[in-house]
């Protein structure tokens, strides 16, 4: 019962505490500007198509590459 008492009055301080209201205005300490979307938009767009291209050029250089079976069966 005792911790029960103490969980919530730990939770009551944290939810009333002002640090909490920081949250509020976190534009303010991350920045953002116009440019901002546009740089999440550009990380994404390297993050998803980086690995497309990978496997694209890595595809290519696989369907260049002979099976050495039908190499065997040519001769």
């Amino acid at each position: 019962m005792i911790v029960m008492i103490w969980r919530a009055s730990l939770m009551l301080s944290v939810l009333v505490s002002p640090v909490s209201a920081w949250a509020l205005d976190s534009y303010r300490f991350l920045h953002v500007t116009i440019d901002t979307p546009w740089f999440i938009f550009i990380f994404l767009f390297f993050l998803v198509f980086a690995p497309m291209i990978l496997s694209a050029i890595l595809h290519w250089r696989n369907a260049l590459r002979r099976d050495p079976e039908d190499e065997d069966k040519e001769s």
